[in-house]
């Protein structure tokens, strides 16, 4: 069985896969900072499939993004 960690070291040893993860996110340009990705593997870790977790990021930047150019549009004035 391994030692049981204290808190200070579980929340160090945490930072450290969080700021590998990091690394790894920046170079495949997923555009996620720390906060964002902290809570992907909070998700993961509790079970949901990370395929449909991406498809979902994915999906939602799509709308988002679809979102900005309707709102950025020119709006068609009547007068």
């Amino acid at each position: 069985m391994p030692p049981q960690l204290d808190p200070v070291d579980k929340r160090q040893a945490a930072r450290e896969v969080i700021d590998i993860l990091q690394e790894i996110s920046d170079l495949l340009n997923t555009n996620l900072d720390r906060t964002e990705l902290s809570l992907c593997v909070s998700l993961i870790e509790n079970g949901v499939n990370p395929d449909a977790l991406a498809t979902v990021i994915k999906d939602l930047r799509k709308e988002a993004a679809s979102t900005k150019r309707v709102s950025n549009a020119p709006s068609a004035t009547t007068e």
